[in-house]
């Protein structure tokens, strides 16, 4: 799990004269490198089953499984450039911000990628509270 700031060979735009970027960058200019696109991931565990309950806990280990492709990709947290969100619950997941913030500090320490939150009717797996997309571009 991380928790420093992770690396990142990306430059992260905040410009002054926007509201400040609180857990996400507003835009990411990424360096040279081989573009990985991350599938969707839920909170599934090895056998492909849901493996958390809860929507902080499903956010976690759905971002613990990002993070896993992400490294079988040969790159690692500071090499996300954009996260995007997907939940069944945006009521929940504002209530629940401040955890799901921690939970995302202990996978990826403070590196905040470009990032978007869409509320869906539903998501393929019945269960599932929360899927993560990501895009990553990790140097040569």
């Amino acid at each position: 799990m991380a928790s420093e700031p992770a690396y990142t060979p990306h430059t992260l735009v905040n410009p002054a004269d926007l509201a400040p970027a609180k857990g996400f960058s507003h835009a990411v200019v990424s360096g040279p490198g081989r573009t990985v696109h991350l599938a969707g991931q839920i909170a599934s565990g090895p056998d492909g089953e849901l493996a958390a309950e809860g929507l902080v806990d499903q956010f976690e280990l759905a971002l613990a499984n990002s993070l896993t492709v992400l490294r079988a990709a040969g790159g690692g947290p500071g090499h996300l450039v954009s996260l995007t969100v997907y939940t069944t619950d945006v009521p929940g997941y504002r209530s629940a911000k401040e955890e799901i913030g921690r939970a995302y500090r202990r996978r990826m320490g403070r590196h905040y990628p470009a990032m978007a939150l869409f509320g869906v009717t539903e998501l393929f797996d019945p269960g599932a509270l929360v899927e993560l997309v990501g895009l990553a571009v990790v140097p040569d």
